[in-house]
């Protein structure tokens, strides 16, 4: 096995894009008022988890600069040498969320824009159970997602070939409150990234939260 074909797809996928992706993303205005929301119900100092940190841009910037402390982790080490440089604010780690075992209740709120598409449905559902677990009682869970009822099929993002798996919307919101979080909002956008081989995109935001007990 070579080094490219042992290491996650994401980050074959992500270290290939790097800023490349910040610009075709990072404009995203419905992402930026996910992050409005998330911010309203922040107190301040609040401890963040951004799984999936990409380069730093919109995320970790926006919460960081709010006045929050901020670890992102993002399995492509392109990736998480950008958000470092780019983002001095924060802390970024290269590491796998789905090996990265995560302490009870040890953040205020967690963050994953985008990030599961790469992954199988019981993974999703395993990671979403553990963000959930994660953040304290009455903690905040931001997710965001491509809609789609979809599994494991072949396509091409911005010129990279990508095995994408996703929920359709209703089972995506019930995998969410199966974690036992409730959503506070659900918003759903089409949004067409600024790069010439994109195509328009559904993309759906949860504000999640989890229960005070």
């Amino acid at each position: 096995m070579t080094e490219e074909e042992g290491r996650a797809p994401a980050a074959v996928v992500f270290d290939a894009l790097g800023l490349e992706y910040e610009r075709a993303f990072a404009g995203s205005a419905p992402h930026r008022a996910s992050l409005g929301r998330l911010l309203e119900l922040l107190a301040p100092g609040s401890r963040v988890l951004d799984v999936g940190s990409g380069t730093g841009r919109p995320t970790a910037q926006t919460l960081a600069e709010a006045g929050h402390r901020v670890l992102g982790l993002d399995v492509s080490p392109v990736m998480v040498d950008l958000a470092a440089r780019q983002v001095p604010g924060a802390e970024f780690r290269l590491a796998d969320i789905r090996e990265t075992p995560l302490p009870d209740a040890s953040f205020d709120a967690v963050c994953a824009y985008f990030s599961l598409l790469q992954m199988t449905r019981a993974e999703q559902a395993a990671v979403v159970a553990e963000l959930a677990r994660a953040v304290r009682p009455g903690g905040l869970v931001a997710l965001a997602t491509v809609p789609l009822d979809v599994e494991d099929v072949e396509a091409v993002f911005m010129g990279q070939p990508v095995r994408v798996t996703s929920l359709a919307a209703e089972a995506f919101t019930g995998l969410v409150t199966g974690a036992g979080l409730t959503v506070l909002s659900e918003e759903h956008e089409v949004f067409t990234p600024a790069h010439p081989e994109a195509v328009p995109e559904p993309h759906l935001f949860l504000l999640a939260r989890r229960g005070a007990q």
